[in-house]
């Protein structure tokens, strides 16, 4: 009785999280939380360093290092083109979030779908609408494009889809991205698979968060790569 109770409580406690999400919840309130924690505390358990003089966590996202001060969350880096810690509310609200309540995991090697994390076949059409379909219609009929991101990134190339290329989205934390290109008669697909530490230290929707990211930030670098073309 008390496990179906449980289990009862946390399927609320996601879907309390996706509701957050859709109606927007504020940056502010996510600041207000983070403004609360240890942050010795929180650089030991998510294996992010921290600089108790200069009161601030380095962070490494898609490539980009940056520094966040404690208590106010100021992003600097030397970046200066596209940085999504910098330039993406979701990805200061996923770090937040993570330095808050995540825990870090080490790497085991292993790889899975979205759909294989908890939680994951309850939201997978969610996860499809936002992350897999922007992702195979945005480069499924530009896999060159993709590529070269992926080669400036220092991604690993690897044998599966028409494209594919696993990368570092934080340190110790992997994804891939896996495209099967379009055609006349076939619609492109992907599929983002995830390094099996990602689902203990983060939480579902940071799972969704973290494709929005890497998404956009591909777009971002392509874009920006075009425009130097001209």
């Amino acid at each position: 009785m008390n496990e179906t109770k449980n289990a009862m409580g946390e399927e609320k406690d996601v879907k309390k999280l996706w509701k957050n999400n859709k109606e927007e919840v504020p940056w502010e309130h996510y600041l207000e939380e983070y403004q609360k924690i240890d942050p010795e505390e929180a650089a030991a358990r998510c294996r992010i360093p921290y600089d108790p003089q200069s009161r601030k966590f380095s962070v490494r996202m898609m490539g980009v290092d940056y520094t966040v001060s404690f208590p106010d969350f100021e992003v600097v880096t030397e970046e200066k083109g596209f940085a999504a810690l910098r330039d993406m509310v979701p990805a200061k609200i996923l770090v937040a979030h993570f330095l808050e309540s995540g825990c870090y995991n080490p790497l085991t090697g292993t790889m899975i779908t979205f759909r294989e994390s908890p939680w994951g076949e309850l939201y997978h059409r969610q996860f499809a609408g936002r992350c897999l379909s922007r992702l195979a219609y945005g480069f499924g009929f530009k896999l060159g494009q993709l590529e070269a991101v992926m080669q400036d990134l220092g991604a690993e190339k690897l044998s599966s889809g028409d494209l594919g290329y696993r990368f570092e989205f934080m340190p110790g934390y992997m994804m891939d991205f896996l495209l099967w290109e379009g055609d006349d008669e076939f619609p492109p697909s992907a599929q983002i698979l995830f390094s099996d530490n990602i689902p203990p230290s983060f939480v579902p929707e940071d799972m969704v968060v973290m494709g929005d990211i890497t998404i956009t930030t591909c777009k971002q670098l392509a874009a920006a790569k075009a425009a130097e073309k001209k």
